[in-house]
Parts: structure tokens; C-alpha cells; sequence
């Protein structure tokens, strides 16, 4: 299945990047994937087996190893719909799936907030009871499909004030309901991301997801099965810009002799190398572990802060060997560079993992 994934991603690689703007990019990234059958591999379907996070990231790898865009197409087909396959109801399931599997549906999962990041116990955006269903108000911020989504998965506040960790709950939201209003933004890296606000969206009483209250739950359930795949993405990315540098100082010469020749370039290459497979290798225990029904916490925790760490170094380095090519617009390494900072960051940044690691080493030297 790697192979196809790289054969395919390669392919697909070059009509991305030709496309003219991120909009239409993000589109035929859908449309692309869509037509290999691979967000099997991402969207779990309620009833059967959850996908295995070992398969998601094998995906993942080969897609971000070609392309930022189809990983991120890709993982959040998956990442907004989980909470349906977590807790939601045949007929939410039914409603929602079948079209973003086939790509002509867009999901987007929306937990940020200005004041809720790494902390949901935050989240400040409102959903009221009514006689009839919910009333859901509140701001939502740097949400991926934003400014594409026809279909949002909503942690939203149904009980207590902001600062509690319980009365979240998680909602099925329409993008085109009245009262949702969305702004677009930029990043480093093409990547449709933006703000969503909700004034007075009128919800039926068939919108709320699993139990009132288990949103929390839904959430960190949902992070808990993908976290593992951004470090695999990471490592995808790491990987081409090990290739892309290998490559070049092969090829490259100074001197009257070609880059790869001088020691110091070669050390760098060798602590590449070194770096990325015990990236991959903890990657491997993470998906291994999880794939057991383990809770995993500390795996997916090392491999998510060992592999985006790693990857945004590699990826620096790679930079640094191709000179000032490799700060011009429309080299492989310059998009790599862009592209994998974020992964740092979202879904839970490194000094969350730091944190999840130190206090279960600390617990463990109590015990």
C-alpha cells in the first residue's frame, strides 16, 4: 500500500502545484484522493472496525513525503468526522459520511478558540437549549477547511462556565446554516484555515453528537487516534528533504568537487539519517501500541514531540545544503521548510508532550 501511496502521491504532486490558487488546490487534492479510494484509510465508519492508525499513517507518510496539501485534505476528512464514528447516530453517520468518503463533502473539526488551545476546558462558544433543538453562538479560530466545509464537528459549551472541564459538548453543524459567517486567513504554508462564527445558528435537537456533555470526551478521543499521524507526516516530510539534500550534494560542486565529498556536510547527513529513523521507529511503537487498544498516551506523545522536532531540523538542514536555492520560492526543501512547522503545533504542540512525558515519568518514579 506505500508504494501505491508514494506512486500516486508523486503523480498528483506536480498538478497541485500548479494549481492557481490554494482554494482549487485543496479541491482537487479532494477529487484526487477521492478517486484512489483513500480516505478508507482516514474516515472510520461507525459498526465496523476503527481505521488503523497503523494504515493512517503509512498514508500519511507517503502523501506529506509529496505534498502538504494531500496530507492535510486527507487527515482532516478523517479528523472532522471522527466524533460521528466516536458517538454519533445512524442517521448522523448517514447523512454525513458517504459524501466525504466519495470527496464531495468537506469536513472541518472545530475546537479552537482565541482562549482555547492546548486547554478545552476554555472553549467559551455557547450552545443553548430550546424547545426545538440548540442554539449555538461563539467564535472559532484557525480551523482547517474553514473557508471549504460543508460539514463542521463543534465543541461547544451546554453547561457551566468557561475554565470547567465538564458541559462540552460536541455538535453536527451544516455549513450552510444561517448564522455561520467564516474568514479566511494565511499561513506559512498552503493550508485553507480560518475563523468561524456562529451568531444564533439554529440546531435540531438532532445536531448534538453522543451524550450532552461527553464533548470532551469526543475530542481528546479523536486526538488521541490521529496524533500519532501528524508525527508520521512529519517523518514523510523529513524524508523528502533528506532525498532532496542527498541529491543535490551528490550533484552539486565546489571546489572542484561535488558537495557530498566534504566531511562536515557528510556528519550532517549521517545525523539525518539517524535522527529520522528514530523518528520513524517511534512512530511505528506509537501506531503499534495504539493498534493493541492501548491507551498509549507516553508513545504517542514521545513520537509526536521526537518526530515534528526532528522533521523541522531536517528540514532546516536541507535548506542550509542547498544554499540559496534553498530559500528560493518553488524549491522542494523551501515548501518543507514552510510546511512542516506547523506540525510542532497542532494537535497538541511539543511542550503539551513535554509535559504529558514528564509527569508520567515523575508518577512512575513515585511509584
Amino acid at each position: 500500500m506505500r508504494e501505491q501511496v508514494r506512486a500516486f502521491a508523486s503523480a498528483a504532486e506536480s498538478a497541485l502545484e500548479a494549481a492557481p490558487d490554494e482554494a482549487t488546490a485543496a479541491r482537487l487534492a479532494l477529487e484526487l484522493l477521492a478517486s484512489e479510494d483513500l480516505f478508507k484509510h482516514a474516515v472510520s465508519v461507525p459498526g465496523g472496525d476503527p481505521v488503523p492508525v497503523a494504515a493512517l499513517c503509512d498514508v500519511r507518510y507517503e502523501l506529506a513525503r509529496s505534498s502538504g496539501m494531500l496530507d492535510v485534505m486527507f487527515a482532516m476528512q478523517g479528523l472532522g468526522t471522527c466524533p460521528l464514528a466516536l458517538g454519533g447516530s445512524p442517521d448522523q453517520c448517514e447523512g454525513v459520511l458517504p459524501g466525504v468518503l466519495a470527496g464531495t463533502d468537506v469536513a472541518a473539526f472545530a475546537l479552537t478558540e482565541t482562549e482555547a488551545g492546548s486547554d478545552l476546558s476554555g472553549v467559551s462558544t455557547r450552545a443553548e437549549a430550546t424547545s426545538g433543538g440548540w442554539v449555538l453562538n461563539g467564535h472559532k479560530t484557525f480551523i482547517s477547511n474553514a473557508t471549504l466545509a460543508d460539514v463542521y464537528t463543534v465543541l461547544a459549551r451546554t453547561a457551566g462556565e468557561p475554565g470547567d472541564k465538564e458541559g462540552l459538548s460536541m455538535f453536527l453543524v451544516r455549513g450552510d446554516a444561517p448564522g455561520i459567517r467564516v474568514e479566511g486567513f494565511e499561513v506559512m504554508a498552503p493550508h485553507p484555515i480560518g475563523d468561524v462564527y456562529f451568531s444564533d445558528v439554529e440546531l435540531g435537537a438532532g445536531a448534538l453528537i453522543g451524550d450532552e456533555g461527553a464533548g470532551m470526551a469526543l475530542a481528546l478521543g479523536t486526538l488521541g487516534h490521529f496524533r500519532t499521524s501528524v508525527a508520521a507526516a512529519a517523518c514523510g516530510m523529513a524524508r523528502r528533504a533528506l532525498d532532496e539534500s542527498l541529491n543535490h550534494l551528490r550533484t552539486r560542486q565546489q571546489f572542484g568537487r561535488p558537495l557530498s565529498s566534504f566531511q562536515g556536510l557528510r556528519m550532517d547527513l549521517a545525523e539525518m539519517d539517524t535522527r529520522l529513523r528514530a523518528a520513524e521507529l517511534l512512530v511505528h511503537e506509537a501506531a503499534e501500541a495504539v493498534g493493541r487498544g492501548k491507551t498509549a498516551v507516553c508513545e504517542v506523545a514521545r513520537a509526536k514531540l521526537f518526530a515534528t522536532e526532528t522533521a523541522g531540523w531536517i528540514c532546516d538542514r536541507a535548506v542550509q545544503h542547498l544554499g540559496g536555492l534553498g530559500v528560493k520560492r518553488g524549491q522542494i526543501v523551501e515548501r518543507l521548510y514552510r510546511e512542516v512547522r506547523a506540525l510542532r503545533i497542532y494537535e497538541g504542540t511539543s511542550e503539551v508532550q513535554k509535559l504529558i512525558l514528564a509527569k508520567a515519568a515523575l508518577e512512575d518514579a513515585d511509584s
